[in-house]
């Protein structure tokens, strides 16, 4: 059966599939593969693994060769590299007095191209400062503008509930995350509780969205009027999770009531 691996090339990077080629190997890793990039060091994350038809194309690109004690050595001198160019491009970005927030630094491990991440409101006129990193660096030099989501993934940090930023730690890619899936999960709608560390919706919002929303499928909405054997009253509240709901009577008293437990066809549905 074909395997694959899940290769990351920098921290808090995507994760590429390529195929083992017969190689034993394992998690913390290093190998030599072939990207568009040219040659490329990166570290086993993922697997290995049976392949799935249904995720990994037909073709994958396959590793090269387990990398060396030398070549290692080599990927960690390029990160100390990006660091001295970092603080060279800070420097320079303070002396142009340019309105832009560097975030990274990514040198290719083949030592043909070094690209600078930065955030800025509008657009910079960064062609001075393009010309310094040329004359340091002695290499092919990009200036990258990213959006406020990447910077996250880039930097890292703690979410609100208190674990790593899911897309500086396994979130492959970023998706569209609605207001409305807050809505669906009856979340409080205000923004400090629902935005991230970038200050956008927070990605998570997106992983439960299609599970409520099969659970919510039977439940009377908030603000309908129901009959229950107590009297006829007003739906106030609903907890999803429990399967409950709270009518307000028309007496002004509050009763929480059980709903009947999922059918299976729709807590199927909601895995699926």
């Amino acid at each position: 059966m074909d395997r694959v691996i899940g290769i990351r090339f920098r921290k808090g990077g995507k994760v590429y599939h390529f195929d083992p080629a017969g190689h034993p190997l394992k998690k913390g890793d290093y190998v030599i593969v072939r990207t568009e990039q040219g040659v490329g060091l990166g570290e086993v994350v993922e697997g290995p693994y049976p392949k799935d038809p249904r995720i990994h194309p037909q073709e994958i690109k396959k590793v090269d060769r387990s990398a060396t004690r030398e070549e290692i050595q080599t990927y960690y001198q390029n990160l100390e590299f990006e660091q001295d160019a970092k603080a060279y491009c800070l420097d320079r970005i303070k002396a142009h007095n340019l309105a832009m927030n560097l975030v990274n630094v990514e040198y290719f491990y083949d030592g043909s191209k070094i690209i600078f991440y930065f955030t800025a409101d509008g657009r910079v006129d960064f062609r001075e400062l393009l010309k310094d990193l040329v004359r340091r660096l002695r290499t092919r030099v990009e200036l990258r503008q990213i959006g406020i989501r990447n910077q996250a993934k880039m930097v890292g940090g703690l979410g609100g509930c208190g674990r790593p930023l899911c897309c500086a730690s396994f979130l492959k890619n970023f998706h569209t995350v609605s207001i409305k899936m807050a809505k669906e999960q009856n979340l409080s709608l205000n923004p400090t509780k629902i935005s991230g560390a970038c200050g956008r919706l927070m990605c998570c919002l997106q992983y439960e969205y299609e599970t409520y929303k099969e659970l919510k499928k039977d439940m009377p909405k908030i603000g309908k009027k129901i009959e229950i054997p107590e009297g006829r009253g007003k739906v106030i509240r609903q907890n999803i999770v429990d399967r409950t709901i709270t009518v307000q009577m028309e007496d002004g008293r509050e009763i929480e009531k059980k709903l009947d437990p999922v059918s299976e066809e729709t807590s199927e549905k909601a895995k699926s």
